[in-house]
């Protein structure tokens, strides 16, 4: 078995604890992700999941600088960022870039300046790249418990309200007018999103965590309008990328230049990319289908008469 697995898996890949660590960790944060992604691409939020993966360098440079790991950091940064983005008006559609962006543009400046006291401070930059990118291979096993108890709040959190976060989502208005309190549910889906956010980061990086949190979602949203298989679509795309992107990256190192372990965060990225490309053949052949049927029909309508 050994012998026909080589091409694909390098060798020491299933005895690796590192490898074993991030098949696992990699799965419940696609997970997690491609449930709280769908109700971020329905909600046209993309761009507050764009602004959480950016703060999460905040949160993760101000960890380093105070010495503790990075994902207190991520989580704390997004946890403050989204009570703020709420505070400025994001529970209002027309409010919600203004109030990102403000948010965004306070973070991103103290972000440069913890970055600047650690790099100034430290003989190592390192941080700058865990944080920016990710590190996969490097979690440790004392953070999963922390990373499994913030999986599970996230999902908590989304299954508990799906109803009354689904309905708002698709429209405010008729939500509100069924009794529903959008903006409590808005603010416990915004909690949900930094908590993805924070997890997305510690995997694949701050800068590229929108990927996995939107890419997935949208993917999955070309393939279904069923809310419910979407969810799963979205989880399996992100589950699938993440495990290929590992074994990719894991090979990488016979690749030249040898010796050199290529980032995770780039295999994910381009995977969830190529499969967004992907997920629009169908819709593209059901255009083609259309547009050729009104041509047929009338092309028969002549002959029937004669």
């Amino acid at each position: 078995m050994s012998h026909f697995l080589s091409p694909v898996f390098a060798s020491g890949f299933f005895e690796s604890e590192a490898v074993h660590i991030a098949l696992g960790v990699g799965t419940l944060v696609a997970v997690v992700t491609g449930v709280v992604g769908v109700f971020t691409v329905m909600r046209g939020q993309s761009f507050a999941g764009e602004a959480f993966g950016d703060l999460g360098t905040t949160g993760g440079a101000g960890a380093y600088y105070v010495g503790v790991g990075p994902l207190w950091g991520f989580v704390l940064g997004n946890v403050i960022a989204a009570g703020a983005m709420e505070a400025i008006g994001v529970q209002r559609v027309r409010g919600r870039d203004l109030a990102t962006g403000i948010v965004l543009g306070a973070g991103l400046g103290l972000a440069a300046l913890f970055l600047h006291l650690y790099t100034t401070g430290h003989s190592t930059t390192g941080a700058t790249v865990t944080i920016l990118f990710g590190s996969v291979f490097a979690i440790s096993g004392s953070t999963i418990p922390l990373i499994v108890l913030l999986s599970a709040i996230v999902l908590a959190i989304t299954l508990t309200i799906y109803r009354p976060l689904l309905l708002s989502s698709v429209n405010a208005e008729m939500a509100s007018a069924r009794g529903i309190p959008v903006r409590l549910v808005g603010v416990l889906y915004l909690l949900a999103l930094a908590l993805a956010a924070a997890l997305a980061a510690i995997t694949i990086g701050t800068i590229l965590s929108t990927a996995l949190i939107v890419g997935p979602a949208a993917s999955a949203l070309r393939l279904t309008r069923r809310p419910l298989t979407a969810l799963l679509v979205a989880a399996s795309i992100g589950i699938g990328a993440m495990w290929l992107g590992i074994v990719l990256a894991y090979d990488s190192y016979n690749w030249p230049p040898h010796g050199t372990i290529w980032p995770v965060s780039f295999f994910v990225v381009t995977l969830v990319f190529v499969t967004y490309l992907l997920s629009g053949l169908p819709e593209a052949r059901r255009r083609r289908r259309a547009e050729r049927a009104p041509s047929e029909s009338s092309a028969v309508r002549p002959a029937t008469a004669s």
